[in-house]
């Protein structure tokens, strides 16, 4: 019988923490299958999540109203097993985790609602790989 997986503490980070890695945090926690314990900082945080994010996610029945915008000091002494940037390239200062990986999607910012959705959908599928890969790097068989 195979123990359950202690989920992973991931990192999403972005400049203000405002949409990419505010987006990443909250499907990491609806669709990461338990796999994923979600956090999103920033570089430099906004304070605020841009209404379009909070609408987008709306629209596939997600709600992160209670997510906000954080730095980096913020989520001091937590040990991640996952830091994962969403093209903030040297913005964001580096983070301690066993494993990095650079997304690169580029910041709705300014753009159409429509570009919103798409950077929501192109996150939630790198989230589910991301599970996929954390359940069989941990040995669990059949990815989700």
């Amino acid at each position: 019988m195979k123990t359950p997986l202690k989920p992973a503490k991931v990192l999403f980070v972005c400049v203000e923490n405002s949409r990419r890695s505010q987006m990443a945090e909250g499907l990491a926690r609806a669709f990461g299958g338990g796999l994923i314990e979600p956090y999103s900082a920033g570089s430099d945080p906004s304070g605020t999540i841009d209404p379009a994010v909070t609408k987008v996610m709306r629209g596939i029945g997600l709600d992160i109203s209670g997510q906000s915008s954080k730095g980096f000091r913020d989520l001091a002494g937590i040990e991640f097993d996952y830091v994962v940037s969403l093209g903030c390239g040297d913005t964001c200062p580096f983070v301690a985790a066993k494993k990095h990986l650079s997304w690169n999607i580029e910041d709705p910012k300014g753009k159409p609602d429509d570009f919103f959705r798409l950077t929501r959908d192109r996150i939630k599928v790198k989230v589910r790989d991301l599970a996929r890969q954390i359940k069989k790097e941990a040995g669990h068989g059949t990815p989700l």
